[in-house]
């Protein structure tokens, strides 16, 4: 195929990268043996060299294998960005094991299903969610809890109070008493430790995502398509020792596990972990460790621009800015390039090949609404939505791709598999065209995916729980446009017959059992819904309303 977008690479960035066969925890690994001294995270001011966080994740795999944890096992990591995720993350993989990263935002009922799914017997998590792990004992296969304190990676003036409320947090787990990770890393001898020897097409990573063809499922990611893809991030942001990355975006997410983290420490970078998003938050943690590096969601900057006093703080550390999951405006680019003097370089990605794929060139030239051109060894064309033939630049039709990224599969779903991977290509689900530059843009979704704040949420995920609601006899949910978060949901419920229901009641009862950003915004009461000839709920046609009403206001 003609590769139109190889002309726009920066100089500098291969056309082809000979990526090495080694296992995902090799990048930490060779990093702290080129540079043992160097910091490799920062954690509210408090680092950690590569030496010592090799040194940790080789105890924490020692004692895993001690525990009986054998090779392929799944370890589930329910965790924050923090030191802790980065060394049990690692320290999963050097035992041989599958490294489970799972959203604490998630809701009990959600992450139960993920670890019946994935048959975890361990789960390693933080005091704050240590109650709630526990009681996931019961229904699911997760015999073995270990708790990591965040007192223990802290400075000392911030980490005395976080110390007395985990402790508080750690009195009101019910019984077995859960294992703590301070003590395991003391009881392995640290030394001669040598790490599993894994096959690098084997199993490395199991993330939960809505992909591309329905409800959450696991997205299985091999050691060499992780490897591979922090190389072509590293290619592409020319990130080196010297660079520093924020690490906000989340860790247990594709985006953040791959840009923040793993492409970080093949460069020997430093990455800054901040454990959520609050803009002031974030923009005082620019301001005082001088990052580099910055990778976000549009919605992000959003937050930042409505920050009093914002053009007090010194943002002039960062030269990069990595921006994806939803379409960047020119208001947001053109206003915090002149703020930072770097450049916002938008992007596409997705779990099922790990995660970014294509970016604007860093130094080249950037198209406004593009989502830039393919990495280095990833093609990518537009085939027809009839028929599935290639399609000329200039058309629209579905985006299909090839990597060294792509995924094994969804776990326990062949049939998922075999719809969304065809021919050792991908397809996306997402609608869009190249132009005569290799150029590519994202113009629709051929799903009914609804991205709220850069988080993907499909319909009927949110309906199955709406439907669950005694009072409720059909629920609907859509996505509508919104200033902040990109899109907000909306649903539109028919109440069985006598029953009555307020809006509040609803979304009240969608939060006992959805993570925060699947819960609909507002509440529609319908007596029926729009349908099609053969009964088929007409959705785009609640969408079409849901835009008139909301650009009417």
């Amino acid at each position: 195929m003609e590769r139109l977008w190889l002309r726009h690479y920066d100089a500098g960035v291969p056309h082809s990268i000979d990526y090495p066969r080694v296992p995902l925890y090799r990048l930490l690994d060779d990093a702290a043996g080129r540079a043992p001294r160097r910091p490799a995270t920062s954690f509210f001011g408090k680092t950690l060299s590569y030496s010592a966080l090799k040194d940790q994740s080789d105890r924490l795999a020692d004692v895993l294998r001690g525990l009986g944890i054998a090779s392929g096992d799944r370890v589930a990591l329910l965790l924050p960005n923090s030191p802790p995720f980065v060394i049990c993350y690692y320290g999963a993989l050097k035992a041989g094991a599958v490294a489970v990263a799972l959203n604490p935002l998630a809701s009990p009922d959600e992450l139960a299903a993920q670890l019946v799914d994935c048959g975890a017997e361990t789960l390693i998590t933080i005091p704050l969610f240590a109650a709630t792990a526990a009681r996931l004992r019961a229904e699911t296969p997760v015999r073995r809890l270990v708790v990591a304190r965040l007192a223990d990676y802290l400075p000392l003036h911030l980490s005395l109070a976080m110390g007395l409320r985990e402790g508080r947090q750690l009195s009101g787990v019910p019984s077995p008493r859960p294992l703590e990770l301070r003590a395991l890393l003391a009881s392995s001898p640290g030394s001669g430790f040598r790490p599993a020897q894994v096959d690098p097409s084997s199993l490395a990573v199991l993330l939960y995502s809505g992909g591309t063809t329905g409800a959450a499922k696991g997205v299985m990611l091999s050691h060499a398509a992780c490897v591979a893809n922090a190389y072509q991030i590293r290619a592409w942001g020319h990130l080196e020792p010297d660079d520093r990355i924020l690490a906000v975006l989340p860790l247990f997410h594709g985006y953040g596990m791959s840009v923040t983290m793993n492409a970080a420490l093949l460069a020997g970078g430093q990455i800054i972990l901040l454990p959520r998003f609050n803009a002031r938050e974030v923009l005082q943690t620019i301001q005082r460790r001088r990052p580099t590096f910055f990778t976000g969601v549009p919605t992000m900057f959003m937050a930042f621009s409505k920050q009093r006093g914002l053009g007090r703080y010194k943002l002039d550390s960062l030269k990069g800015i990595f921006v994806g999951a939803a379409p960047l405006t020119q208001a947001i680019k053109e206003g915090y390039e002149s703020r930072t003097g770097g450049r916002m370089i938008e992007g596409y990605g997705l779990t099922e090949a790990v995660t970014a794929i294509m970016a604007n060139p860093y130094r080249g030239q950037h198209k406004l609404g593009s989502i830039g051109v393919p990495f280095p060894d990833v093609d990518v064309k537009i085939v027809s939505l009839e028929d599935g033939r290639d399609l000329p630049p200039g058309e629209q039709g579905e985006i299909v791709l090839r990597s060294p990224s792509l995924m094994l599969g969804y776990y326990n779903r062949p049939q998922a598999t075999a719809e969304a991977m065809r021919g050792g290509w991908l397809f996306t689900g997402d609608i869009g065209a190249m132009d005569e530059d290799g150029y590519f843009t994202i113009t629709d979704r051929k799903k009914d995916l609804i991205i709220v704040g850069g988080f993907n949420v499909f319909p009927r995920e949110v309906e199955e729980v709406l439907c669950q609601h005694p009072k409720v006899q059909e629920g609907v949910i859509i996505g509508v446009p919104d200033e902040y978060a990109g899109e907000r949901i909306k649903a539109f419920v028919v109440l069985r017959p006598g029953e009555q229901a307020t809006e509040e009641e609803i979304i009240a009862f969608l939060r006992e059992r959805l993570t925060r950003y699947k819960v609909p915004a507002t509440v529609e009461f319908r007596a029926e819904l729009p349908r099609s000839m053969i009964g088929k709920v007409l959705r785009r046609a609640l969408r079409d309303e849901g835009r008139a009403q909301t650009v009417g206001r």
